[in-house]
């Protein structure tokens, strides 16, 4: 593995876990395996190892969700296949290492949400739309709104709310959160086979 990869990927693995103020580019070269020189090498300071480390990730997660709507046979399979990908990051990231993103590294952090706009509320549009044409979503809503309206949704969890507390983890409310939002928009053909697709695909999701 290039020592790059090898950076991105630690650091992405030590935010997640802990969360981006505490880090420091002594815990990303251990993490990584490589020597504070050769980090240095390819990063000037944290900033802009956060700032590559978010967009690397993310498009990495933009990239198989895109992956699987393509691959699923309708709308609501593509949905599932992502809830159980959103599930797998959820049980691994720190419920406050997106507000340190955003207060620490403002930057970095629209960045983030500026590449949500580009590709993840279109991706979701192009769901909605092909939900609609395959009679899984209900006909009268607005693709365009109902997109954005999940994106922030996604994001209100990474924030502290009264959802997130001793009882209720990151994983189990995103969970609700896509759950709540897909009867929201879902025809009662798109339910039956909502609950044959989460049946089918979480009992894997929980085996990994």
């Amino acid at each position: 593995m290039e020592p790059l990869d090898k950076i991105l990927g630690a650091s992405i693995e030590l935010f997640r876990q802990y969360g981006f103020k505490t880090i420091t580019m002594d815990d990303i070269a251990r993490r990584a395996g490589i020597s504070k020189k050769t980090l240095y090498q390819h990063f000037a300071n944290k900033g802009e190892v956060v700032s590559e480390s978010v967009t690397w990730y993310k498009d990495k997660i933009s990239d198989n969700c895109r992956a699987a709507m393509d691959e699923s046979e309708n709308a609501i399979e593509a949905m599932v296949r992502i809830m159980g990908t959103f599930d797998n990051i959820n049980r691994q990231m720190n419920p406050l290492a997106m507000l340190e993103l955003e207060r620490f590294f403002p930057q970095a952090f629209k960045q983030f949400r500026d590449s949500l706009l580009e590709r993840d509320v279109q991706n979701i549009m192009s769901n909605i739309e092909r939900g609609i044409m395959e009679g899984l979503y209900r006909p009268e809503i607005d693709p365009e709104f109902m997109s954005r309206y999940r994106m922030e949704l996604s994001l209100l969890m990474y924030h502290p709310t009264l959802l997130i507390n001793d009882r209720f983890n990151l994983q189990f409310v995103g969970r609700e959160i896509s759950e709540h939002f897909l009867y929201g928009i879902m025809t009662p053909k798109g339910e039956k086979l909502y609950q044959k697709y989460k049946e089918q695909y979480f009992k894997q999701v929980s085996k990994i």
